[in-house]
């Protein structure tokens, strides 16, 4: 039987990629391994979003070849996708380069490169490659739906669309159906993904998928139907790009309190004119106006955003502009990160560049502003009651033990966490408190970016 090991890189929409790859070789009479050291096949499922991301897998290329000078190694995922032709010539190090237009072609390709020193393989983007996952990344009973691939907004600083295609959406019936799988499974928390959530049901061939007779957008067909399923479970949309944000879904979340108050929402900055250089048709006042009709509808909204510094032409005034907006909106959380220079974008070639160093120093600047903010948001659920996720049991020594969990306003990997006490000596505790499961705390204090609570009871969720 061969054996294989992943290393896993990028978004949670590659993780899902990651995922159907794991999958269908399990399937398939591979064994997957912990370790690198004991596998023939070492699969590098890497991201070619951004300059740091692409030196971080191309650096697990080298580290790999540089342990294992007999071992097959493959590079699969957005990388090789984007940089498959030059790979071939400039990438010795690997035996297999694997796009990720038709991951089910895995099992094939792996047999190919078993016969071949060098074996490069890119299918068309088209359709969106789905599996019947038997292996999941996330801690227990948490998963990613992807329910559209690509994406056709071509906005100018991203390679998306380059590397992924244009947008194209999952039938509404296929992903419900996945939905009410996972939930059978036991998972809890369903995390909605795409490049643009707002845009599901929008690519050029669509139309066909969907009810022609329907008023509402797309993405609130998809939840009504959701709505329909029986059971207790967390529905979480993470990102929605803010230029056609679907205001309708709006009322399914009003109706149907499984479907959570989080958006995703990446404004990517706060200057008006940068807005439009960017290919966006927004601007600073209608995103804070977005903002301000989401938190009048839904005043217990969770906020998460994304801010971008340093991008072609963006000056001092610029990036006060930014700075004001992140005060206006005041999210809960907020990633803020450097403009990266990527070739073949509309954006590469704008003049009036500005220097890494600025860049960088204006993004701390803009983490320094929302730590604050968020630390304000936190304060606000303290001293409250609340149905937390459990991730992992990380200390049972000592008297008091201590588990990590997520309440609803907090997505996977990117938000802060609930630290949870219990006695080791309370046996409801103890009972409740396991990988996977649900149990209500109440929340004490601000720990950073982290809420310290104490456990009261098993949650009713479960």
């Amino acid at each position: 039987m061969s054996k294989f090991y992943i290393d896993q890189h990028g978004c949670a929409k590659n993780q899902v990629d990651g995922e159907i790859i794991v999958s269908k070789l399990l399937d398939d009479g591979f064994e997957l391994v912990q370790n690198a050291d004991d596998a023939d096949y070492i699969i590098i499922n890497s991201c070619g979003f951004i300059e740091s991301a692409k030196k971080e897998s191309l650096d697990s290329v080298y580290n790999a070849r540089k342990l294992y000078s007999k071992k097959k190694i493959i590079l699969a995922g957005c990388l090789a996708e984007r940089y498959s032709e030059i790979f071939k010539e400039s990438l010795p190090e690997v035996d297999g380069i694997f796009g990720n237009g038709n991951l089910l072609k895995i099992t094939d390709f792996i047999s190919s490169v078993k016969k071949k020193k060098s074996f490069v393989e890119v299918y068309p983007q088209e359709g969106i490659s789905c599996y019947n996952r038997n292996y999941f990344m996330n801690f227990k009973n948490s998963a990613y739906v992807k329910i559209t691939e690509g994406c056709s907004n071509y906005c100018s600083f991203c390679a998306i669309p380059i590397i992924r295609g244009e947008l194209r959406s999952r039938p509404i019936k296929d992903i419900v159906f996945e939905i009410k799988d996972l939930i059978k499974k036991g998972f809890f928390e369903i995390n909605l993904i795409g490049q643009d959530l707002a845009a599901y049901g929008t690519g050029k061939n669509d139309k066909n998928l969907f009810n022609k007779d329907s008023n509402n957008s797309k993405l609130c067909e998809l939840l009504k139907e959701i709505s329909k399923l029986k059971g207790k479970f967390w529905i979480r949309l993470l990102y929605i790009h803010p230029d056609h944000f679907n205001f309708d879904i709006v009322e399914c979340i009003k109706k149907d309190d499984r479907i959570l108050p989080y958006f995703d929402i990446p404004f990517q900055s706060g200057d008006t004119e940068l807005i439009k250089k960017m290919n966006r048709n927004g601007s600073k006042a209608s995103y804070i106006s977005l903002v301000k009709k989401l938190k009048k509808e839904l005043p217990d909204i969770a906020l998460r955003t994304t801010l971008m510094t340093g991008f072609p032409g963006e000056t001092e005034s610029a990036f006060e502009n930014s700075k004001s907006f992140l005060q206006s909106i005041r999210p809960d959380w907020a990633g803020c990160f450097s403009y990266s220079r990527e070739e073949d974008t509309l954006a590469y070639g704008f003049k009036n560049r500005v220097s890494k160093k600025i860049a960088k120093n204006r993004a701390m600047e803009l983490e320094i502003i929302q730590q604050e903010i968020s630390q304000e948001k936190l304060k606000k659920r303290i001293r409250k009651y609340y149905d937390v996720l459990i991730e992992e049991i990380v200390n049972t020594n000592g008297e008091t033990c201590f588990a990590i969990g997520r309440a609803w306003f907090q997505a996977p990997d990117v938000d802060g966490s609930f630290v949870v006490r219990f006695d080791k000596d309370d046996l409801e505790a103890c009972k409740s408190i396991k990988e996977g499961r649900l149990v209500q705390v109440f929340a004490d204090r601000v720990s950073g970016v982290d809420i310290d609570s104490h456990f009261i009871k098993d949650s009713e969720l479960n």
